[in-house]
């Protein structure tokens, strides 16, 4: 069994490229990721993808930088910076060709080597005003 590092060095690589092996490799189809503003979790590796696919609808060329993590048990939390340029629509708002820099909180549930459950705290509010959707 590898370590967590190891483990979210394939997941920041996984939700940085959609590689749709390792979401199969590192999701499990069970899985349920609480996404803010959905009522229902999206779920399992193709759920992930679908998250992941929004995303890249307003920011196509998202990266994700994994800053720090804890770990207790089968639980991570992991704090990220997402950095990417505002050329599709995102949330009603038309691309604006700006560039984001903004944080997300997130707290995984780990079991079998493969997520179970994440619970997404991105900041919204800042990606918002980063985009010019609400004022400074």
């Amino acid at each position: 069994m590898g370590t967590h590092k190891d483990f979210f060095k394939q997941f920041v690589q996984f939700i940085n490229t959609a590689d749709e092996n390792l979401a199969q490799r590192l999701i499990s189809p069970v899985a349920k990721f609480h996404v803010p503003g959905q009522p229902e979790p999206a779920q399992g590796p193709k759920g992930y993808l679908m998250v992941i696919s929004m995303m890249r609808s307003g920011f196509p060329d998202i990266q994700w930088t994994l800053e720090d993590m804890i770990t207790e048990g089968d639980k991570v939390a992991a704090r990220f910076t997402m950095r990417g340029t505002h050329h599709g629509e995102f949330f009603g708002v038309p691309a604006t060709g700006k560039v984001i820099g903004i944080q997300a909180i997130n707290f995984y549930r780990l079991s079998n080597e493969q997520i179970i459950e994440e619970h997404g705290q991105p900041d919204m509010l800042e990606l918002l005003r980063q985009i010019g959707a609400i004022p400074n």
